[in-house]
């Protein structure tokens, strides 16, 4: 794996805009990726979140979300450490912090010999005029250039269960190709269970330019039921 510094990703801010993120970029406050997601989520699902917190409680609910953010927010900070050359391996294996083990799943299963070229880690994206993201990685994963997100969970995903990942690799293979004419046409995702169970998931071609335009509704959406409300 080696650094290819061909584009220069902006700099960005972060703020809370009526109670979702957005990104100072350009002078423009664009809305994340995540929030647009989170305003234009189908009603099923909504139904879906509401029931599974009915089932468990409010504050166990809460737990488990508390630490899932923050142990996701561990694991990205080593993948992120490692991408940058900053953290060494053999004591990241002999660790026994949970993240940490999580990400050398991801490293040793999902990165090495997989990751030939890397243009960015935390690399903030854009669509000028409609919404802005920061992508985990971006670089030549097995040949072909590619967005590659990193996911941490508490069990074993499904294909079906993810299409939010797959909307939001569409989202950022989308905004790169248009600002740095890029020709990028695949998008992973490297995840890892609590129980160290990695797996990865692919979207390409076709499939991929069918999320773009998913996600491109989802943002029309968003901004006709902003100016609604």
């Amino acid at each position: 794996m080696h650094w290819n510094n061909k584009f220069s990703y902006p700099k960005s801010m972060r703020s809370i805009v009526n109670g979702s993120r957005h990104y100072s970029i350009n002078q423009e406050k664009l809305p994340s990726v995540t929030a647009i997601l989170r305003a234009t989520e189908s009603e099923e699902k909504k139904a879906s979140l509401a029931n599974w917190k009915a089932r468990v409680g409010n504050a166990e609910a809460n737990r488990i979300k508390n630490d899932a953010s923050s142990r996701g927010t561990s694991m990205h900070f080593f993948l992120e450490q490692y991408l940058l050359g900053q953290l060494n391996l053999e004591l990241l294996k002999e660790d026994d912090n949970k993240s940490k083990k999580m990400a050398n799943e991801i490293i040793e299963q999902g990165i090495k010999n997989k990751l030939s070229e890397i243009w960015g880690t935390e690399a903030t994206l854009y669509y000028p005029g409609k919404y802005a993201g920061t992508c985990d990685a971006c670089g030549i994963y097995e040949g072909q250039e590619s967005i590659i997100d990193f996911k941490q969970s508490n069990k074993p995903k499904k294909e079906e269960w993810i299409e939010d990942y797959y909307l939001q690799l569409g989202a950022y293979t989308l905004a790169h190709n248009l600002v740095y004419n890029s020709k990028i046409t695949q998008g992973i995702v490297l995840l890892c269970t609590v129980d160290n169970l990695f797996q990865d998931f692919k979207i390409q071609g076709a499939r991929l330019e069918e999320y773009q335009n998913k996600f491109l509704d989802k943002v029309e959406k968003y901004y006709y039921l902003r100016k609604k409300n």
